[in-house]
């Protein structure tokens, strides 16, 4: 058995004629947006179907920034470096505080650091948009889940790797009616990032159906071009 990502070394032939469905969407490696697929990651608890939906109104969040994790991959090294332990607006940890509940936390903040670790993919970002917190995304190679239907840009910081250090300068340079508006948008694609038993219209397998399904068109579209079939295109669909 071949895992997904392999399949662009180890059998060409059939890397050419499929769909890719991975969390790992990373352009670095080979993952092609117009063709492939970015599935959200997604922690489960145990006896749970996703992270909990802690949801509070912007002025309950007084932390301007949160992020706690394990130091895996350079970027977090660089986060770390920055701003481990040693600012009050940009609470970033290794470990959380006994005292500390994580979605807690989360829910209590206005951004939440999404920082890839030695995958580009994070579940933070399923998490923060669970408690209402807007992501911060280093869009370094990453592809987000959904963006041919959800503009990133609408309900969430990107900030290049390189500008790390500068993150409190780029944070509270977000005007606050910007940061009203896409906290907006983030509680309103909640439902796109919910798993349901059973599935729901727009839940997160209705939103995987549909990328597929636009995939799909662009797939035969490709053909179409290559094999010069262009004229014959609305006979195909």
């Amino acid at each position: 058995m071949i895992r997904a990502p392999g399949i662009s070394t180890v059998t060409p032939y059939l890397y050419k004629n499929f769909i890719q469905v991975l969390c790992n969407a990373n352009t670095s490696e080979r993952f092609q947006p117009l063709r492939d697929i970015s599935l959200p990651e997604v922690n489960i608890p145990p006896g749970k179907l996703g992270p909990p939906h802690l949801d509070k109104p912007p002025n309950h969040r007084h932390i301007l920034a949160f992020f706690v994790g394990r130091e895996s991959g350079y970027m977090r090294t660089l986060l770390f470096n920055s701003w481990k332990e040693n600012d009050n607006e940009i609470q970033v940890y290794k470990h959380l505080p006994k005292n500390k509940s994580y979605s807690e936390s989360m829910a209590g903040r206005r951004f939440c650091l999404c920082f890839s670790g030695w995958e580009v993919a994070s579940p933070r970002i399923v998490e923060a948009i669970a408690v209402g917190c807007v992501p911060v995304i280093i869009p370094d190679y990453y592809v987000l889940s959904f963006s041919e239907v959800l503009d990133g840009s609408k309900f969430s910081v990107h900030v290049p790797s390189n500008k790390i250090p500068e993150i409190k300068r780029i944070l509270k340079a977000v005007p606050i009616s910007r940061y009203l508006e896409m906290q907006k948008r983030v509680r309103q694609l909640q439902r796109h990032f919910v798993i349901n038993r059973s599935t729901e219209p727009y839940d997160l397998l209705n939103m995987i159906f549909h990328s597929i399904w636009l995939r799909r068109l662009n797939v035969r579209r490709l053909y179409c071009l290559l094999d010069g079939l262009c004229s014959n295109l609305h006979k195909t669909f």
